[in-house]
């Protein structure tokens, strides 16, 4: 499964859920305010910016926000909503494309870095944040924790989530460190729809290895955008990554 045909234009279509799921207030809300304290007067660069769920109320917060996103289908979806003066977006990927600016945050939420599914891509795409950083600048991630431990021997999937119409399961490589996420919706009839995603899981430890062969020190690592304690139960994890200030 590429990338760039998941995230096709029947993808953009259905990917905003306004008030609900990823959009919900009590969800969006605290992402926003953190991200625009960490922004610290500075510019920001969003990594995967997709349909503008995060960038743009982050932007109508007064951060001047520019974005970069593999799916032209994604972004015809947000120009829908702001026009490129407002928010400027360069198409390609974030392990390698280069966006204009210096900025003092780059930022990559809702899981997306494991979109990356080998190990250099992930590292090439801290790098990449640490080029369109100013010294001091911040990378923030935010990834959900490989759920192994639900996985008892011979076993390969866990459901992470299930509600009146619809199951969130996930299937496991441990062997290659990949896991399959499957979204089911259904109705009352006997017919389901399947949306799926490929991922590569990477473990906090190996993440904080990442960020330093970047050049990074690990900032803060919370359970939540609200500062939750980080705990061995934590199911995902807001790292905020910084580089060394100027001398």
């Amino acid at each position: 499964m590429e990338q760039a045909r998941i995230w096709d234009a029947d993808t953009a279509r259905r990917y905003d859920t306004p008030g609900t799921g990823m959009f919900a207030p009590d969800v969006l809300g605290p992402t926003v305010d953190r991200l625009a304290d960490l922004a610290d007067g500075g510019s920001a660069l969003e990594f995967a910016i997709g349909t503008g769920r995060v960038a743009i109320p982050l932007a109508e917060r007064g951060v001047p926000v520019t974005g970069i996103e593999l799916s032209p289908a994604m972004v015809e979806r947000l120009r829908t909503k702001v026009d490129a003066d407002t928010l400027p977006v360069v198409l390609g990927d974030m392990a390698t494309t280069a966006a204009p600016g210096d900025h003092t945050l780059v930022y990559l939420v809702y899981n997306t870095i494991a979109n990356l599914l080998t190990q250099a891509e992930q590292v090439a795409c801290f790098r990449n944040a640490a080029r369109h950083l100013l010294p001091g600048g911040r990378f923030v991630i935010e990834l959900w924790v490989p759920e192994l431990r639900k996985l008892p021997p011979g076993q390969q999937a866990t459901v992470w989530h299930c509600e009146s119409g619809y199951i969130g399961l996930d299937t496991y490589d441990v062997l290659h460190q990949h896991v399959v996420s499957h979204h089911f919706h259904f109705d009352g009839s006997t017919q389901a729809q399947l949306f799926r995603t490929p991922h590569r899981y990477i473990w906090p430890a190996e993440l904080d290895l990442m960020a330093q062969l970047a050049g990074f020190g690990l900032e803060s690592r919370h359970a939540n955008w609200t500062g939750g304690e980080f705990t061995a139960d934590s199911r995902s994890h807001v790292s905020v990554y910084r580089l060394p200030p100027a001398h």
